[in-house]
């Protein structure tokens, strides 16, 4: 029998699903496949409602080798795992004559932990343990999710968090969850052999797909411990957030409270003048961070190192020291002094990263009104890091909706770590970059909207034009708007102002679960919606409840956010131009994901408004501009409003 084609494959697949195919989707298809024979990587920007997943699947199925596909989301590893997956692998089925395996895979700390369940949490004040389910309440939100927590545990055959519906507030998960470093090991523990996150390990391991997120991806690469199976292929969904991820996983924190809780969970497994010498060096951390200005440290204060110093020693002799436990009648010892162990190794690592002082890492304070001050640090670039982690030893196929900025992929692919695009060299990978376009006529289906005529936002002070240009876009739209904001205060700002002056429903980011908020906003088109950061990549409401698309600014990074200005200057004083590599790249980034919420389906017609003058008056604007779907451009305000009343009516019209 001959091998069947891409085509035909392609073919069968998407009939499997009930999509239609695409020319974008084939173009993609051929691409991925290019790249995995070669060996080679590659940049793939595949427009809303392009079918990206199939696009990448059926090629990196056909060619039989393990591959690794990373999302960001949630939402899309469940479709991946509980809808395309199945179809596609029934669809391929017959015609590859063999039948490909999936697994899902997450971190340890996001499965059930049936040691913890059964024999409780370590307690910090007393000795030995707890027991969750007697301390809390059964009537307390915390002990009604603990005892529903208890009966899904009978119930469940993957112990994976997200299978648990409805979900359950963090804290109470903290209390049937370990993370890998509070791990007893599956040989050392009693519940060893039915562990949920050991099971979902070896299914991993027998399977030809294995679904990740971008978190485990990193720390894969970051620990040089291997969590993810042996793979030849890497796909990288969602991949204009792998650069913030893989920063997150990378960041190191501490905290007063973070420092105390060590210090009690150490206390009892350790000798009198190691416990002390922690309590001291604890003591002497919270009166520096009690003083703490949130800020970029270009050089750690002294009584900040001094105070690092002595917990990273003190820290170190505690490691030492757990060893040897002084008090024997501690119940389920194992699991207390893992506990302990883990949360002293944390401190001594970012105490002792931050003493080191490297000219790759950017420390700085921070103070939160609920947590009160912490100290960070975080690396200045994870460029070199993905280089040498992510592109040796496999093909690595990068894809997403936004990742050609200003016309091209070479500002991505810095962020990466890759030279620009056919740059030649031994040990330079080799990638291309390939925008398969979108399905949807952009320019007949939406308008970009730049309202010149206002002043340019300043960094504090109400914007008096700009709420009056906001309201009279939202009255001629009818409702229908999603309002994207740069900051939460302006938000708020925007949501009080209109609802005193018209008479539509203005939901508002925070006032309701994101998911409860954006089905009410999809149930009634004339009620619009304003939020901040999350809105801005997180919501698909197609069809005619969403007509407006908002951006009360470009959203540039704060002046005062410590690790992109550090990157910044990095990039300045390599001759570089920080401004546009940093600030514009991570503004660019956000509007074109911005502007991708508003045409979601072949018939979605509408406006994307930028309230922000620069975009059209701004030398760079041309560059934000140049990285947005190719919309009908205007800055006329008469001509906008018109037309955003036209398309209201013809809604209406649809909907009666």
């Amino acid at each position: 029998m001959t091998k069947p084609s891409l085509p035909e494959l392609l073919h069968a697949a998407v009939t499997a699903v009930g999509g239609t195919e695409r020319p974008g989707q084939a173009a993609m298809a051929d691409a991925v496949a290019a790249a995995v024979d070669d060996h080679s990587h590659l940049l793939v920007q595949a427009g809303t409602g392009t079918g990206k997943s199939l696009g990448y699947l059926v090629p990196a199925l056909a060619h039989g080798e393990r591959v690794v596909v990373a999302t960001a989301t949630l939402a899309l590893q469940r479709q991946l795992v509980e809808r395309d997956l199945p179809r596609t692998v029934d669809a391929l089925h017959p015609l590859l004559r063999r039948r490909p395996q999936f697994a899902m895979l997450k971190g340890r700390s996001n499965y059930l932990c049936l040691h913890r369940l059964h024999e409780g949490v370590p307690q910090e004040e007393e000795e030995g343990l707890f027991d969750q389910f007697e301390a809390a309440a059964p009537s307390s939100k915390l002990g009604q999710d603990l005892l529903r927590m208890r009966d899904w545990s009978d119930e469940t055959e993957t112990g994976d968090r997200d299978d648990l519906t409805p979900g359950v507030s963090d804290r109470a998960w903290a209390q049937i969850s370990v993370s890998s470093r509070e791990c007893l090991g599956a040989s050392k523990c009693a519940y060893g052999a039915e562990c949920f996150a050991e099971q979902a390990r070896e299914r991993a391991k027998l399977a030809d797909v294995v679904v990740t997120n971008h978190a485990l991806l990193a720390i894969d690469a970051i620990e040089g411990a291997p969590v993810l199976p042996q793979h030849e292929v890497l796909i990288v969904d969602e991949a204009h957030e792998l650069v913030s991820r893989v920063t997150g996983v990378a960041t190191g924190e501490l905290t007063p409270g973070q420092v105390g809780r060590a210090v009690r969970r150490a206390a009892k497994l350790v000798n009198e003048k190691a416990a002390d010498a922690l309590q001291s060096a604890a003591e002497g951390f919270e009166r520096v961070m009690e003083l703490a200005l949130p800020g970029r440290l270009e050089e750690v204060p002294e009584d900040l190192g001094y105070a690092l110093m002595a917990l990273r020693d003190a820290a170190r002799t505690v490691i030492s020291a757990l060893g040897s436990t002084r008090d024997k009648s501690v119940q389920d010892e194992d699991a207390v002094r893992k506990q302990a162990l883990a949360s002293v190794e944390t401190i001594h690592g970012v105490a002792e990263r931050i003493t080191q002082g490297s000219e790759y890492d950017v420390v700085w304070y921070e103070r939160h009104d609920r947590f009160g001050a912490s100290v960070r640090v975080a690396p200045l670039s994870v460029s070199g890091l993905l280089r040498e982690k992510l592109f040796t030893d496999r093909s690595v196929v990068l894809t997403s909706a936004t990742l050609k900025l200003g016309g091209d992929f070479n500002g991505v692919g810095a962020s990466l770590g890759l030279a620009p695009e056919g740059t030649a060299g031994d040990d330079i990978p080799q990638w291309k970059g390939l925008d398969v376009g979108s399905p949807f006529d952009y320019p007949k289906q939406g308008i970009l909207y730049v309202a010149r005529h206002l002043a340019t936002p300043g960094r504090e002070g109400s914007r008096t034009d700009m709420l009056d240009e906001l309201a009279e876009l939202v009255e001629a739209a009818g409702g229908r708007t999603l309002g994207l904001f740069s900051s939460m205060r302006a938000a708020q700002a925007a949501a009080e102002e209109l609802r005193s002056r018209l008479d539509r429903p203005i939901l508002l980011q925070g006032e309701e679960t994101l998911g409860e908020l954006i089905k009410n906003f999809a149930a009634s088109p004339e009620t619009c919606l304003f939020g901040t950061l999350s809105l801005w990549q997180g919501v698909d409401v197609p069809g005619a409840s969403c007509q407006l698309v908002v951006m009360d600014r470009i959203p540039f990074p704060r002046p005062d956010d410590p690790l992109m200005s550090a990157r910044q200057k990095a990039v300045e004083e390599a001759g570089g131009n920080g401004f546009m590599a940093v600030a514009a790249t991570h503004a660019a980034l956000l509007m074109a994901q911005g502007a991708g919420r508003l045409v979601r389906a072949t018939g979605d017609k509408g406006v994307v408004a930028v309230l922000d003058p620069r975009l059209a008056n701004a030398r760079y604007g041309s560059y934000l501009r140049a990285s947005l779907p190719d919309f009908w451009y205007t800055t006329d305000r008469d001509q906008t409003r018109r037309s955003l009343a036209a398309i209201d009516a013809a809604a209406k019209a649809e909907e009666k």
